[in-house]
């Protein structure tokens, strides 16, 4: 059987693929040698930016199918009916570290899903912890940059991290689960993923509902301790990456049963905390995990640069019946993740092949950029409205409206009853076993005590006191231990 033949881009048969053209032998390469030149041009541009946040990521295909019924709460079609499934893909990252870091480090893990329903895709873009650091995202590029490598020594530096944390109370909840046994996740099979932020589900009534979702994973939980994650991380950089190929390679596909905490809209205003603040969790007493379907993986990308670096998830993807709620960090997110999409891969990477809609067409009057691949025909018109029966607005909300009132001006948010930023915290602690709890103490202290300047010490120390009495003095002591040696 003949050799498929080489080409070059334009489509030309490649007559020598190993010896540049040169002025004689041994003499200066020719620039009309235009082989040559396509390839170091085209290899020059292989790399886009990568995500500031989220750059090192993994990703495979999958379907969610409906197993109970939530029709009382929700409209959206994906979710409509028991036994119903949806194509999806979903990508799993680490959060600070760059394109090149190790998957076994101690750092909160991205969990995005896409679901490519009828109504269009819908992005949950969640993480394995159900809560964050901050709760308004005019806060976001401080705290990230003070996570990332240092404009001067380039590494993650012990001093920045504490002392963002110093100045932001509302961390120690999210601090005490990153530096808990679930900081470093064994795999990304092995854990846990959320909505995080709270979100609204209107059904077909009009009544609204908020909800926080809750991915358990049916593979049980497992985690690495500092030691063992170093170890992994040594002789295998790649090993979330590995161990998820590896598993649907061989058939193993993982599964997530989706839950969801349903509170009716009339009760947020009058709840004991502020339901939209994304440092704490609603306790399952109040709002109980109510199961919704199964998330299955089985399916790995063909082209990982294609499928995951290109993979492109918004939270302002909705679909009728889902819409956001007053969380501020989420408010942030609707623009943010979008504009670093248009920024990393062009105004057009929704027609990308991972990002553009499966289970319907995408009807709109955006037209060229860079990149435009989908002209919509010489008789589309590119503006709205026409009389070329072109694509038309329903009039039906996807959500339910959201009642505001009072000025305008930068506000915090509003106070409830029993708002505190470190209660949660402490009940997190109170939760471990006596060995979590040691390893905890262990983790930060190890951390903590690298910190340069005393003050900053003492503020972050001050904040594990409020929330427990024990936590705070057990982390002191073993601050003051390490610092002594």
């Amino acid at each position: 059987m003949s050799k498929r033949v080489l080409t070059t881009e334009s489509g030309a048969p490649v007559a020598d693929n190993q010896n540049s053209a040169s002025a004689g032998v041994g003499g200066p390469l020719l620039l009309q040698d235009q082989h040559l030149l396509e390839k170091l041009a085209r290899f020059n541009r292989e790399r886009i930016p990568e995500r500031v946040v989220h750059a090192r990521g993994s990703g495979a295909y999958g379907h969610f199918e409906v197993t109970d019924d939530v029709t009382g709460f929700t409209h959206a079609d994906f979710l409509d009916t028991v036994g119903k499934r949806t194509e999806v893909f979903v990508r799993f990252s680490t959060v600070a570290d760059s394109l090149g870091g190790a998957d076994a480090v101690r750092d909160p893990r991205g969990f995005a899903v896409k679901f490519y329903t009828a109504e269009g895709n819908y992005d949950l873009v969640g993480n394995n912890t159900p809560v964050f650091f901050i709760k308004d995202p005019i806060k976001f590029p401080d705290f990230i940059h003070s996570q990332k490598r240092d404009p001067f020594t380039g590494r993650q530096e012990p001093d920045n991290v504490w002392d963002f944390w110093a100045h932001a109370p509302e961390a120690t909840h999210q601090v005490t689960w990153l530096m808990g046994d679930r900081g470093i996740p064994a795999s990304y099979r092995h854990m846990n993923g959320y909505g995080s932020h709270t979100y609204q589900w209107t059904n077909a009534e009009g009544e609204a509902f908020f909800v926080k979702y809750h991915f358990k994973t049916n593979q049980g939980i497992r985690c690495l301790s500092s030691e063992q994650a170093a170890e992994v991380a040594g002789q295998d950089p790649a090993s979330h990456q590995t161990d998820l190929l590896q598993a649907i390679e061989r058939g193993v596909h993982p599964s997530w049963t989706l839950y969801v905490q349903v509170m009716p809209a009339a009760e947020a205003a009058d709840y004991r905390f502020n339901p939209f603040d994304l440092t704490k969790v609603w306790p399952h007493k109040d709002y109980p995990l109510r199961r919704v379907g199964r998330l299955v993986l089985d399916r790995n990308p063909d082209n990982v640069f294609a499928e995951v670096e290109q993979a492109a998830f918004s939270p302002n993807n909705f679909v009728p019946g889902i819409g956001p709620s007053p969380d501020k960090m989420l408010q942030g997110r609707l623009f943010a993740y979008a504009d670093a999409h248009r920024y990393r891969l062009g105004v057009n990477h929704t027609q990308l092949a991972v990002n553009a809609p499966r289970a319907t067409t995408a009807r709109n009057y955006g037209r060229d950029g860079l990149m435009a691949s989908n002209s919509q025909g010489r008789y589309a018109k590119n503006y709205e409205p026409n009389s070329y029966d072109g694509p038309v607005e329903t009039g039906r909300p996807l959500s339910a409206p959201l009642a505001v009132s009072g000025w305008t001006g930068t506000h915090e948010a509003p106070q409830h009853t029993k708002d505190d930023d470190f209660f949660q915290a402490g009940e997190l602690y109170r939760l471990m076993s006596a060995e979590e709890r040691s390893r905890l103490v262990a983790n930060i202290a190890g951390s903590l005590s690298q910190v340069s300047r005393d003050d900053v010490i003492e503020k972050n120390l001050a904040h594990f006191h409020a929330a427990d009495p024990e936590y705070g003095k057990r982390v002191e002591e073993a601050v003051r231990a390490l610092r002594e040696d």
